[in-house]
């Protein structure tokens, strides 16, 4: 059984990492966040390791009603966790815990 995660930046990564898989899962959907990013496919692993690139991850999928409806119903997260993560990613002085 895994350790339940209690530090939001650890959780908000989870969430963006789920999005890119998301993301990723769809081709038409991956050329256009590509396209946007301006990063290659080869370089999409080593760039998940970067909390910025996590953020426009997020930026990309918050950006459209309709993804953010999907990707929510994909991970079985509400949409508000994932502006959450959201901002957590994108704001480098948040550390507010919030239960």
């Amino acid at each position: 059984m895994k350790k339940p995660v209690h530090n939001l930046r650890e959780v908000a990564e989870i969430v963006a990492v789920q999005a890119l898989s998301f993301v990723a899962g769809d081709p038409e959907r991956l050329g256009r966040f590509l396209a946007e990013s301006g990063i290659g496919p080869q370089t999409l692993r080593s760039a998940a390791a970067d909390p910025q690139f996590l953020a426009s991850v997020l930026d990309f999928v918050m950006r459209d009603d309709a993804t953010v409806k999907a990707f929510a119903s994909a991970s079985q997260l509400p949409p508000a966790n994932i502006a959450a993560a959201h901002q957590v990613l994108s704001d480098p002085q948040w550390e507010r815990d919030v239960p």
